[in-house]
């Protein structure tokens, strides 16, 4: 299936085949939407962790098309962890901002309380920025019966984000070939205006420890999914 998306405000073409869809997409979110039959009266929350370059944000925005369009799925809306990143000032104060996308340049406290808030029947969430590279406060709206948080770090084996656990509902990891991810990196930011070396550069000190942190020290996750190198998804 060849499908145009929205994906954080950008027209994103992606493709996934009919056999993926079928074996891997949709039994996922059949598991999801079984375990809000469980609790129908209350929102399901989960956890999506995946090192940078794995596709996640197509990815869920793909998973939310597909509950559109299957009357037995309940409704789905994505939250990017982005909104939590600490602001650029408090970064520069903390000598951070070269390092922003790691796990200590977010607001962990603050992720948690709009956490909290999912239990509502209607909550905020907030939004990063790409033009002012600032979280933007309650800009996203929260209805949908499950959520689906997204982010690299929401199952690092950390005390202080273990603690949210308490908050989710089940958990998804995928996991990458460390190689395939470099090229996918890399390449985006040439696409992005980077010269070759400057993209190699930036993924030396910036994506590529994140990639190596996230594959070596997130915690075990109830479903686990293969990004294969040519980018199509399996179960582990």
């Amino acid at each position: 299936m060849k499908i145009s998306l929205t994906v954080n405000g950008l027209p994103v073409d992606a493709q996934y085949s009919d056999d993926e869809i079928q074996n891997v997409h949709l039994p996922l979110l059949q598991q999801i939407a079984k375990r809000h039959r469980e609790n129908p009266q209350s929102r399901t929350v989960v956890f999506l962790s995946a090192p940078p370059g794995t596709g996640k944000s197509t990815l869920t925005t793909f998973w939310e098309y597909l509950s559109r369009q299957a009357p037995d799925l309940p409704s789905i809306q994505t939250l990017p962890m982005d909104g939590f990143h600490h602001y650029n000032a408090w970064l520069d104060a903390n000598h951070l901002r070269t390092f922003k996308g790691a796990p200590e340049t977010f607001n962990v406290d603050k992720l948690a309380a709009n956490l909290a808030q999912l239990r509502e029947p209607i909550a905020h969430w907030p939004q990063y920025d790409r033009q002012k590279h600032d979280p933007v406060e309650a800009a996203i709206t929260v209805t949908a019966s499950i959520a689906i948080v997204e982010g690299n770090w929401l199952l690092l084996d950390d005390e202080k984000w273990k603690a949210l656990e308490v908050f989710c509902d089940l958990s998804v990891f995928i996991a990458a070939p460390p190689s395939a991810l470099r090229e996918r990196l890399v390449q985006r930011k040439i696409a992005g205006g980077l010269s070759p070396d400057e993209a190699q550069a930036f993924y030396l000190r910036t994506d590529g420890p994140n990639v190596d942190r996230v594959l070596s020290q997130s915690r075990q996750a109830d479903v686990v999914l293969q990004m294969t190198a040519a980018g199509k998804y399996r179960f582990a």
